[in-house]
């Protein structure tokens, strides 16, 4: 891009130099996504980490380099709109027939909107609407194996699709052939099966591999059909049979972290999973295959075809009022928006910059089913006449510093969305006994797993915890989280004297990084039958000694996992 070149000649060389970049971020992409075969194989967990890591610094460090460039090159006409709407068209041309059409386009927004610091969206120098991959004659991104012979011969050659060094591949196809059995005999009567699909490469995520695929039977029927592969130091064996939505639906969860699997028609295999998960936002497909920029593309397009098809407005969300966010949602639609106060009420000592650092901390974090991947948006603009009075009023009051209300628009410059979920507080009011004790049981967990991957939360508030359609307790407050290894987990000293005892404050010294196990369940605001629930399964997260061992582990470099279905769906072992 030279500023002395013809307005056309410069769009061409700009959008060739973003074409360009956009090979570039995929070839390193892809290469880093290759790597994690190998780091299953040798049981390099730490190096799958790594990696996992590098990918996600990838895009924006492109992307940077990008815009760099066109500062240099095209000086004061970097913002000449006359030549972005050629360099979009020609762009277009460039990338027209690529299987990965659409994440080229978001690529092309992601370095406009750095230029422009667009508000909203900018239909000239933006690509809107979906633009789907070409079909590729005869591209398949998965393997078919037809049911010709008895259900465990069929179950022995998906084994072999990849092959893994497996410690006894008889004993794993006895296993899974059985889990399969159990799955039809449950339907009450015997289906014929036809065939069975699995994606042509592994999932790899954590310290796991994923076979993805589907049970073809008789009238157009199918099963998911996901084989959860651990490698121990005898081989790899087949921990688990997932064949049900819900529990592949889990798998590819909007609070875990994402899979490394190498694929080139992604388009392709978001089809195939959505014929296995068809519940599931498209956003969080590609969002689960590490393709997060396009994830929150799809995702804000849905938010503007919502807002098309309906006359909803955003209201305040139900639930306590966040000291440091203010929450709203459409009652309609299934994401909440949260945007940062200008002040924090007492005690709340955080800073905007602090909460947005807790918020990058949890992306670039292992989730372990149990954070929220929260997409966060610069500069949304939304018509006024979508809020309610009293967000509005909200809005104005407690976070001016960031939000722009006029006569016609109300304009975010910065906000997250997440999936909306039922506040565990509210969920227990309403719910029965039995699943009253179930989320109380499904807390505890939710804090186990998030100690297991070196996560305190900080405030463990009912109200700060949500319930799933599945049942399942997600932690969604991030501005007290921190790691684990950063806190200081104190037993309580014993009071000296009865004047100790009756004390108000402490008698003893307290740093602001200590924490008292001991006192946790006294401010949960649970009820007495909750609290016997809670102590009957999680007692020893009242202890100093349970969060100092894990802290051991963590400091010591073990990589611990957490899977992501419960124990009871564990294959036998020998």
């Amino acid at each position: 891009m030279s500023p002395t070149r013809p307005p056309s000649s410069e769009a061409e060389r700009g959008a060739r130099a973003v074409h360009r970049a956009f090979e570039l971020y995929q070839r390193r992409f892809h290469r880093i996504t290759h790597g994690a075969r190998a780091h299953f194989l040798n049981r390099d967990w730490k190096a799958a980490r790594r990696d996992a890591l590098r990918r996600l610094d990838l895009y924006p460090r492109i992307v940077e380099h990008l815009v760099e460039g066109a500062h240099r090159a095209m000086g004061e006409r970097v913002r000449d709109r006359s030549v972005w709407t050629r360099m979009r068209a020609a762009y277009a041309g460039l990338i027209a027939g690529r299987p990965d059409v659409e994440l080229a386009e978001t690529f092309f927004n992601s370095f406009s909107r750095q230029i422009f610091d667009t508000v909203g969206v900018d239909t000239q120098i933006e690509f809107v609407r979906r633009e789907k991959a070409k079909p590729f004659g005869g591209v398949s991104v998965y393997k078919t194996f037809p049911a010709r012979g008895s259900l465990r011969e069929l179950v022995r050659q998906v084994l072999d699709h990849p092959a893994y060094p497996y410690e006894d591949v008889e004993r794993c196809a006895e296993l899974v052939t059985a889990a399969i059995g159990r799955a039809f005999s449950a339907r009450g009567r015997q289906p014929v099966l036809e065939a069975i699909e699995i994606i042509d490469k592994g999932f790899y995520r954590g310290r796991s591999a994923y076979m993805v695929g589907r049970i073809l039977l008789e009238g157009d029927r199918l099963m998911p059909l996901v084989l959860a592969l651990v490698h121990g130091p005898e081989g790899v064996r087949v921990d688990a049979v997932l064949l049900t939505e819900d529990e592949v639906s889990i798998l590819f969860s909007f609070t875990r972290s994402y899979f490394r699997v190498g694929i080139d028609h992604v388009g392709k295999v978001i089809e195939f999973l959505m014929a296995l998960m068809p519940r599931k936002p498209v956003a969080e497909l590609y969002n689960s295959l590490g393709y997060n920029k396009h994830g929150k593309t799809e995702l804000y397009r849905d938010l503007l075809k919502h807002l098309a098809r309906t006359s909803e407005r955003f209201e305040i969300a139900p639930g306590d009022r966040g000291m440091v966010m203010i929450v709203f949602a459409m009652p309609g639609h299934g994401l909440v928006f949260k945007v940062i106060r200008d002040r924090f009420a007492y005690p709340k000592t955080a800073t905007r910059a602090h909460v947005k650092q807790r918020y990058q901390l949890v992306f670039r974090h292992d989730r372990a089913g149990r954070l929220i991947d929260a997409q966060e948006f610069e500069h949304l603009e939304f018509d006024r006449a979508r809020f309610s009075d009293e967000l509005l009023e909200e809005l104005a009051a407690e976070a001016a510093g960031s939000v722009r209300i006029d006569a016609e628009t109300v304009a975010f410059d910065h906000v997250y969305t997440e999936r909306r979920l039922v506040p565990l507080n509210l969920y227990l009011r309403a719910a029965t006994p039995e699943q009253a004790r179930r989320a109380v049981v499904e807390y505890g967990r939710a804090i186990r797993d998030l100690a297991v991957t070196n996560i305190f939360p900080g405030d463990l508030l009912l109200k700060n915890f949500g319930v799933t359609r599945h049942g399942r307790v997600i932690f969604y407050d991030y501005d007290e989280l921190s790691l684990l290894t950063e806190c200081r987990f104190r037993d309580l000293p014993p009071p000296s004297d009865s004047d100790d005892e009756m004390r108000g404050e402490p008698w003893f010294y307290v740093d602001e990084r200590d924490i008292f196990p001991e006192e946790f369940l006294q401010f949960l605001g649970m009820t007495p039958e909750q609290r016997e629930w809670f102590l009957a399964e999680h007692a020893d997260l009242l202890t100093a000694r349970y969060w100092r061992d894990l802290q051991e582990r963590h400091r010591a470099g073990e990589v611990l996992d957490v899977a992501p279905y419960p124990p009871s769906k564990r294959l036998p072992r020998g």
